[in-house]
């Protein structure tokens, strides 16, 4: 199973963002993880289509767009147009969710659907062979830093049983508190890729890091 690690720029300085970007593509990052916060889902407010734009313009690496808003169709032409690979949305804020899955194929993006802790797998049961991700929330979405939920291991299992049962290769990921003491009990429990923020950006040696947590999932970066 091929690992992932796709580096989140909600924990990086946006001072220097090419910097920042090159620093990703040159420690292996294999996807930019970009956080859309619109301060009504989630207390927080972040960015748009613009610096998904800029972000494009700095690496060829897949961009995976993490929509942590309502209504997100709203926004579903505007980013894949801005250039991103994956956009990935809420079950919670998206009761038309076979629809708007669809929408995101139709546009040449990739799907995702996230699950806060709270949403159980099976609520994805009706719409998992419409998925090409899964995101699986370890912390409750909002804000970078936060301390990874435990029971989150057994949700990850979960998630691969139900893409196994079905014969679905969609992607696990997950997104909270992934750091060098939690990343390899995830990728056990069937994941195959990390959203790191903190972990990469506040190291001592940011790009020595993205390879040190590919490493501790069994795969040499």
């Amino acid at each position: 199973m091929t690992v992932r690690i796709a580096p989140s720029i909600l924990s990086a300085d946006f001072a220097r963002l090419g910097d920042e970007i090159a620093m990703c593509v040159e420690g292996g990052a294999d996807w930019i993880h970009i956080d859309v916060m619109d301060g009504c889902f989630v207390p927080n407010l972040t960015y748009g289509a613009k610096v998904i734009e800029t972000v494009r313009r700095l690496t060829t690496l897949p961009l995976d767009v993490h929509l942590m808003v309502v209504e997100p169709e709203k926004y579903f032409q505007d980013f894949v147009s801005a250039g991103a690979d994956v956009l990935t949305i809420h079950q919670e804020a998206a009761p038309h969710l076979h629809r708007q899955l669809a929408r995101i194929r139709e546009l040449g993006a990739r799907a995702g659907v996230a699950l806060n802790p709270s949403t159980p797998v099976a609520s994805l049961a009706d719409v998992v062979d419409d998925i090409d991700l899964l995101l699986v929330m370890t912390v409750n979405p909002g804000f970078g830093g936060q301390r990874f939920i435990e029971r989150s291991v057994e949700k990850i299992a979960q998630a691969r049983a139900l893409l196994d049962a079905r014969g679905r290769r969609a992607a696990i990921e997950v997104d909270g508190g992934i750091a060098r003491d939690t990343i390899a009990r995830c990728w056990r429990a069937g994941a195959d890729t990390f959203v790191a923020g903190n972990a990469v950006f506040a190291a001592a040696d940011p790009r020595g890091e993205i390879g040190a947590l590919r490493a501790l999932c069994g795969e040499v970066a």
